[in-house]
C-alpha cells in the first residue's frame, strides 16, 4: 500500500533493536483517514473469505481492526491483556510476549463472543516474531474456530512471524512489508 509506505518513510523512525517507531500515525496518535483506507484495503482482500468477526489484541491493533470490521460489516473482538472485574470467568486465554515492552501478557477473550461457526480475520499493527498472532491462533484452536486470514499493517519480513503464518497455511496480507533496515532507512520488500 503505497500511501502507507510513503507515510512510514516520512514519519517512521528506526530505533535500535530493529524497532520501527510509527507512533505519530498508528499506535499512539492515530490518523483516522489512513486507518479507514487500511480497513478498506483489508476488506478488499478478504471480502470473499467468509469472515464473520475480526480479532485483534489490545491496544495498537484495535484501530486497524475496527476499520477492517467496519468495511467487512462484522463485529470486532479484541483480546484483553489485563483482567478486570467484568472479565473474570469463562475465558479463552493465551500467553503472548511483547518484544517492544519486554513483558509476557495473558490475553483473554470472553467465550460468549466466539462460536464454532465463526471464521475470523486476525488484524494487528505489526507482525515481527509473531507472538500476538500465535496467541490468537492458540485461542482460535481452543475455541474451535477457523482463522480465515491474517492482516497486518506492517510486517518485518526478516523476522520469523511471516514464515510462521505461511507455515500455518493461513492467508496473509501485509499492507507494508519491510525487508530490512539499513543505516536507519526502511527497505521495503518487493514481492
Amino acid at each position: 500500500m503505497k500511501i502507507l509506505e510513503d507515510r512510514i518513510r516520512q514519519d517512521g523512525t528506526v530505533l535500535p533493536g530493529n524497532v520501527l517507531k510509527v507512533d505519530n500515525f498508528l499506535n499512539h496518535q492515530i490518523d483516522p483517514q489512513l486507518m479507514d483506507q487500511m480497513g478498506a484495503e483489508f476488506a478488499s482482500h478478504f471480502k470473499n473469505a467468509g469472515i464473520t468477526k475480526v480479532l485483534t489484541v489490545e491496544s495498537s491493533g484495535i484501530a486497524p481492526a475496527v476499520m477492517a470490521g467496519l468495511h467487512l460489516q462484522v463485529p470486532v473482538i479484541f483480546a484483553r491483556k489485563h483482567k478486570s472485574l467484568t472479565l473474570q470467568d469463562n475465558l479463552y486465554t493465551a500467553k503472548v510476549y511483547s518484544y517492544t515492552k519486554q513483558v509476557n501478557n495473558d490475553i483473554s477473550i470472553d467465550r460468549r463472543f466466539l462460536s464454532r461457526e465463526d471464521r475470523v480475520l486476525i488484524v494487528d499493527d505489526f507482525l515481527a516474531n509473531g507472538q500476538a498472532v500465535q496467541g490468537l491462533f492458540d485461542i482460535a484452536e481452543t475455541a474451535g474456530i477457523t482463522v480465515g486470514g491474517v492482516g497486518v499493517v506492517i510486517e518485518k519480513r526478516f523476522q520469523k512471524g511471516h514464515q510462521m503464518v505461511v507455515d500455518a497455511g493461513v492467508p496473509l496480507v501485509a499492507l507494508a512489508s519491510i525487508a530490512s533496515f539499513a543505516d536507519g532507512q526502511v527497505i521495503f520488500a518487493q514481492d
